[in-house]
C-alpha cells in the first residue's frame, strides 16, 4: 500500500472516497484520536477549535453502549494538532450524553477560556477554565449556546431532556415537573458568564400558546430545546417539541427565534418537521423542515420577513447536520446510517447546485438511537478541512478531512 493510500484507507472499504470517484481528487482521512478509550466531540455547533485551528477540544470514555450513569465521569482534554495531536487533560464531567457531550466548548473571543457542563451538589453546573493560568470558575447554572461575546449564555432543562429526549439530557437529578405538559417553571435560561446570575427567557407554557392553536395541542409533553444565537447575538433561535401518549417519543418540533432578552418572538418553520439547523447570517437560517405544506428538505428562512425558499429542491434529500464553510457558499452537511449502515458527509455548492459527496463511514449496527455516532462535521477555521466522529473502525473517533480541493475546483 502506498504512503498516499495509507493516510486514507481506516479499515480497507470501511472509508470510501467518494469525492475521488466521482471529481477525480484524492481526499485524506486522517485519524486523530486512537484508542485506549472512545473519543468525540459531540454537536455540530458548537467551537470545537481555537481561532488558530492548532488545537480542538475532546471528550474521552472508556466504555459504549450504554447511557451513562451518575457515577460515570467523561475525560476532557485538548490535542495540539501541530504535535501529534498530544492529549493534554482539562477536567472531567458527570454530566453529558452520547449525542452533545457536556457542551464543550471554546468561549467566543477567547483562545484560552473552555467551558463544559458538570453536576453539582444541587443542580447542573458549567465551568470556566483558562488554559493558560489554570484558573476555574464555578457557575451554578449549565449552558448550551454561547452568545458571540463570550459574555452570556443560554441553557435549557436538561433534567426534562432526559426524560423526554433520552441522549440528550442529562442523568443525576428528577425533573420536578414530569408530570405536567405544559411547566410554567422550565424553558430557556440566560445565564451571565461573568456573576452566574440567571433569568428565565421563555417557559414550555408560553412557547405552546404562541401562534394559537395548532397541531401540538393534543400533545401530552412538551420541552424547549435547541437554542443558538445568531451570529450578531441580537436574537436566538430554538426549538418547540412536543409527543404524544400514543407513541411516548418526539416527532414534531418548530422552529422559532426570539430577541436575546426572549422578547418579540417569532415562528417561522410551524410544520411539526422542523430539526437540524444554522443560521447563515443574522438575518437567514438554514433549516431541514418543511415550508407552507412543501416536500421535506432545506429550507432558508428570512428572519425578519418569513419569506422561506427551498435549497438543493430534488438534491437534498436526507436530513443532516448543516452548517456553512466561512465563504457561505458551500453546505456542509451528513446523512444518517442507509440500509446499508452508510452514513456519508457532503459539500453543497449553492452556486452551481451541485452535491460533492466527499467521504461515506459504515457504521455497526449497535450504533443505533441513543447510542449512534452521528458525523456532525465541524468546519476548522481555515475552512479547508473538516473534523468528524466515527465509530466505522469498531469504536467512536475523531478524524479530519481535507477539503481545500473540492471547494477550490
Amino acid at each position: 500500500m502506498s504512503k498516499r493510500q495509507s493516510a486514507y484507507h481506516l479499515g480497507d472499504t470501511i472509508v470510501n472516497n467518494l469525492a475521488s470517484r466521482r471529481i477525480g481528487m484524492y481526499v485524506d482521512v486522517v485519524q486523530l484520536t486512537h484508542p485506549p478509550g472512545v473519543h468525540w466531540f459531540g454537536y455540530y455547533d458548537k467551537r470545537q477549535f481555537d481561532s488558530a485551528g492548532t488545537r480542538a477540544l475532546v471528550m474521552r470514555v472508556r466504555f459504549e453502549g450504554r447511557s451513562p450513569g451518575p457515577e460515570d465521569a467523561v475525560e476532557i482534554g485538548v490535542i495540539d494538532l501541530t504535535d501529534n495531536n498530544r492529549w493534554t487533560p482539562i477536567g472531567t464531567s458527570t454530566a453529558w450524553n452520547w449525542q452533545q457531550g457536556c457542551m464543550l466548548q471554546w468561549i467566543p473571543g477567547s483562545d484560552s477560556q473552555v467551558i463544559w457542563n458538570d453536576r453539582g451538589q444541587s443542580g447542573f453546573i458549567s465551568r470556566i477554565r483558562d488554559l493558560g493560568s489554570g484558573e476555574e470558575l464555578e457557575l451554578q447554572a449549565p449552558i448550551s449556546a454561547i452568545h458571540p461575546d463570550g459574555t452570556r449564555a443560554i441553557y435549557l432543562d436538561f433534567a426534562r431532556m432526559h426524560y423526554l429526549e433520552p441522549g440528550y439530557g442529562y442523568v443525576g437529578f428528577d425533573d420536578p415537573a414530569r408530570s405536567v405538559a405544559a411547566p410554567a417553571n422550565s424553558g430557556l435560561w440566560e445565564v451571565d458568564l461573568a456573576t452566574g446570575g440567571t433569568r428565565l427567557l421563555i417557559t414550555v407554557e408560553q412557547a405552546v400558546t404562541l401562534y394559537g392553536p395548532h397541531e401540538s395541542s393534543s400533545a401530552t409533553k412538551h420541552w424547549l430545546t435547541q437554542p443558538l444565537y445568531s451570529p450578531d447575538g441580537a436574537r436566538f433561535a430554538f426549538m418547540h417539541a412536543w409527543h404524544e401518549e400514543a407513541d411516548g417519543i418526539w416527532d414534531s418540533r418548530r422552529l422559532l427565534t426570539a430577541n436575546s432578552d426572549g422578547e418579540e418572538i417569532a415562528l417561522l418553520d410551524r410544520s411539526g418537521l422542523a430539526s437540524h439547523y444554522i443560521w447563515r447570517d443574522p438575518e437567514h437560517i438554514l433549516s431541514w423542515g418543511a415550508a407552507f405544506g412543501g416536500s421535506p428538505g432545506f429550507y432558508l428562512w428570512d428572519d425578519r420577513s418569513g419569506a422561506v425558499e427551498q435549497i438543493g429542491h430534488g438534491i437534498l434529500l436526507e436530513n443532516g447536520h448543516c452548517t456553512y464553510l466561512p465563504d457561505l457558499r458551500f453546505i456542509l452537511s451528513d446523512t444518517y446510517p442507509d440500509v446499508d449502515r452508510k452514513q456519508s458527509v457532503y459539500v453543497y455548492d449553492t452556486v452551481s447546485g451541485k452535491r460533492i459527496d466527499i467521504a461515506s463511514f459504515i457504521i455497526p449496527a449497535e450504533y443505533d438511537g441513543e447510542f449512534r455516532c452521528d458525523c456532525h462535521p465541524r468546519t476548522m477555521p481555515n475552512g479547508r478541512s473538516i473534523v468528524v466522529d466515527s465509530a466505522h473502525a469498531g469504536g467512536r473517533q475523531m478524524y479530519r478531512v481535507d477539503i481545500g480541493g473540492i471547494i477550490d475546483s
